[in-house]
């Protein structure tokens, strides 16, 4: 019966002593132990380790790809003109011993400390290149450069940079209005220089078509005086055949149709010598 007393709260103790000496690591952490205070291992595997309570104790840390997201931030180009950057940063813990020194296991300080230090190496490839260069030309080379130097000098904080990414390049509030009346003027003097430039082709097409046009007229006239002409050819030549056949009586006709073009209104008055040439046929049928 005593016995049967005394297990149980052995049996607690061991329990109690077990559970605090004992510690599990997870697959996605990384892990250290300290003995008070000082850093005695840290080359854990997921799974069940044990420490000595009261004595050790552990500290755990995410090993997972993490992201640092920076505040905008203004650098100067190499044209000495304000740009504001927006970027954010992918990292995990390389090194944790190095990482628990330098941060305490703060990523509020790490995010601190990896900021100071990408910031640096912007304002120095930011410094070496004009806003064009960093907007679109070579931004792809900077990024690169960028993480390179950046994992470089964030190894000092026991940790890996993969990535930095610009999200956004503004100009400030101030530059951006002096830039879009630039813009502006550019725009308005390509579109006068291709009014210009229409205004010149319209004239253009204008001044043949108009040369085309005198062209054809005048063609168009010769023809008709060339159609005329020979109208009056055949006309002539017609009459001349008619008057040969029978020369009296076309002038007899001549004459009726004289007469009659000369009678037609009863107030025509004509002054003309009794003898005049015109009456031969009203004096003799004949015309003599």
């Amino acid at each position: 019966m005593k016995i049967s007393k005394l297990i149980i709260p052995i049996v607690a103790v061991a329990a109690v002593f077990f559970y605090s000496a004992t510690f599990i690591v997870n697959q996605w952490e990384v892990a250290l132990k300290l003995r008070l205070g000082e850093i005695v291992a840290t080359d854990y595997k997921p799974g069940l380790h044990l420490m000595w309570p009261i004595v050790n104790n552990v500290e755990t840390f995410d090993a997972r790809i993490q992201t640092m997201d920076s505040r905008p931030e203004r650098f100067l180009t190499a044209e000495k003109k304000d740009v504001i950057v927006d970027y954010f940063a992918k990292w995990r813990i390389a090194n944790v011993a190095q990482y628990y020194r330098s941060t305490g296991g703060s990523l509020d300080k790490t995010a601190r400390l990896l900021q100071e230090r990408i910031n640096t190496s912007l304002r120095d490839e930011f410094g070496k290149r004009t806003v064009q260069d960093v907007i679109s030309g070579e931004r792809a080379e900077i990024m690169a450069k960028l993480t390179k130097d950046a994992d470089s000098m964030a190894a000092e904080l026991g940790v890996e940079i993969l990535d930095v990414r610009v999200k956004q390049i503004d100009l400030p509030p101030e530059v951006s209005e002096s830039v879009y009346q630039r813009m502006r003027a550019e725009r308005e003097r390509v579109a006068r220089d291709l009014r210009a430039k229409g205004a010149e082709a319209a004239e253009r097409i204008r001044a043949n078509a108009d040369r085309e046009y005198i062209v054809i007229v005048a063609d168009a006239y010769k023809e008709a005086e060339i159609m005329r002409g020979e109208g009056d050819g055949k006309a002539a030549e017609t009459y001349a055949n008619a008057y040969r056949q029978n020369s009296e009586f076309y002038a007899f006709y001549r004459s009726l149709n004289a007469y009659k073009n000369s009678f037609q209104d009863s107030s025509d008055v004509m002054v003309l010598q009794p003898d005049s040439d015109f009456f031969r046929y009203l004096k003799n049928s004949t015309g003599q």
